[in-house]
């Protein structure tokens, strides 16, 4: 068996930067290589150079296609890495669309920040990578099928199975085996939830004896959802009998297309009126295309719906926006309506501007519909505060605030425990590392894994290496 050992580089007590290292003798595999996300020049360095050489690693593996996760892939192969990006297809189809959009937004960024540079008679800095390299980077991706083991490393094969959180994403199990011994290792990157819409449950693997787990949600417990459509007809209602706007910050991949689907469900069965709503994002545009062309991952339901030629995602009243002026146009409505935009935490993208000729309102609602991570204009927002800045200026926050956590893509305390407990009855298992969550949701989990399984969980550091 060889030595083995794993590195956490990113994502260890909080939830952005996805980055561990597997080091098998002389051997590196990354696991994930996603974007930092905080305040400004802090995530300028710590996206920009990596605490390892690129072109050392042996090769990556990717779990789903969220920024957070696969966003510095490009920046990655820039630096030396020329190896082979291993993921599922529907995570290499949504990977080529997240990455120029991010390759754009990188462009766009440092132009803005080159102009202010020039007044102070500083140089100009270059993009993190731009477009070109985003689609250069997609060479070096692979994808694989679920349940259809590949090989690594000699003595090391990869498996993955769908972990539910979004299109395409994948619990990674890894498999060392030789004639002496076995070892079986699962990162579960970002882990779904039971009965969500359109996607399928995550799967439970068998025979695990470490588990690498994320704790974004390691002590919050999200409403029903059956109680989902209910709680959001009843928002929208409530908005629109005051003829208000609601502005909802969503992620491109699978927030977006969730709550288009809860949207149509209250349409069809009467409990909204027929309210304009604009999808205010290119990206979500085309992920919403990547999305029909993915059969394999959707559930029973959804999957019907699709063969019997149903469009989910669409209906009457709902607009996609594409060009930069119809997304100024809606400034100008004055009749109630729904904008769903990109950025889901708000620090970038068109739901920028939204907010800025929103946010003062108090007829106009802000729906929260996802983890808004420290320091981000999202989770300034969640927590109320009075003021926010929007473009370096200050606004009074007047419009509603709604927090609907039951559109989550991520397991809660109870889901990520009773995950847990079934890995364990499914195998030997014997290490728990709990990562992606801030620490004091990371040190709850750990407390509940404790009283679940019994076995002490480790809460590593940025850059701590542990023996397997």
């Amino acid at each position: 068996m060889p030595k083995i050992s794993i590195q956490f580089l990113g994502a260890a007590q909080t939830t952005t930067g996805s980055m561990h290292m597997l080091h098998v003798d002389d051997k590196k595999i990354l696991l994930d290589c996603g974007l930092f996300q905080g305040r400004r020049e802090e995530s300028r360095q710590r996206n920009l150079e990596f605490p390892f050489e690129p072109a050392g690693v042996s090769s990556l593996i990717l779990s789903h296609a969220h920024i957070d996760h696969c966003g510095n892939i490009p920046n990655l192969i820039k630096k030396g890495f020329d190896e082979t990006v291993f993921c599922t297809s529907a995570t290499l189809d949504l990977s080529a669309a997240l990455l120029r959009d991010s390759a754009h937004i990188q462009e766009k960024d440092i132009q803005f920040l080159n102009k202010k540079r020039a007044q102070k008679r500083k140089p100009p800095l270059e993009p993190l990578y731009t477009i070109k390299d985003a689609e250069e980077s997609l060479y070096n991706f692979h994808s694989v099928y679920y349940r259809r083991p590949f090989h690594v490393l000699n003595e090391l094969t990869v498996n993955f199975l769908d972990a539910g959180h979004i299109l395409g994403s994948a619990l990674t199990i890894l498999n060392f085996q030789n004639s002496k011994t076995r070892k079986r290792i699962l990162f579960t990157g970002d882990l779904g939830r039971k009965d969500m819409p359109i996607l399928k449950n995550p799967e439970i693997p068998e025979g695990i004896d470490t588990l690498i787990i994320e704790s974004t949600y390691g002590n919050r417990m999200h409403g029903d959802i059956k109680q989902s459509d209910e709680k959001l007809a009843a928002v929208i209602n409530r908005v629109v009998a005051r003829r208000g706007k609601i502005i909802v910050p969503a992620f491109s991949v699978g927030r977006t297309q969730e709550l288009v689907y809860s949207i149509k469900r209250l349409l069809n069965d009467g409990r909204i009126p027929p309210i304009p709503v604009f999808v205010d994002s290119p990206l979500a545009v085309n992920v919403t295309e990547i999305f029909r062309n993915h059969y394999e991952c959707y559930d029973t339901q959804t999957r019907d719906l699709l063969l019997n030629g149903s469009d989910p995602f669409g209906f009457e009243t709902l607009t996609y926006v594409r060009t930069v002026d119809q997304s100024k146009a809606l400034n100008d409505k004055q009749e109630p309506c729904i904008i769903i935009s990109s950025s889901g935490m708000c620090e970038a993208g068109r739901i920028l501007h939204h907010l800025k000729n929103n946010i003062e309102n108090p007829n106009n609602l802000i729906l929260i519909v996802g983890f808004m991570a420290t320091e981000t204009l999202g989770r300034k927002i969640v927590e109320r505060q009075p003021e926010v800045r929007i473009f370096g200026e200050p606004y009074p926050l007047r419009a509603e605030v709604a927090i609907m956590n039951e559109f989550s893509a991520h397991a809660d305390a109870a889901g990520l425990t009773d995950f847990t407990r079934k890995v364990k009855e499914r195998g030997q298992l014997k290490r728990i590392f709990i990562v992606h969550g801030e620490k004091e949701q990371c040190i709850a989990l750990a407390g509940r894994l404790k009283e679940a399984v019994g076995i002490d969980c480790v809460i590593p550091k940025t850059g701590e290496r542990y023996n397997l």
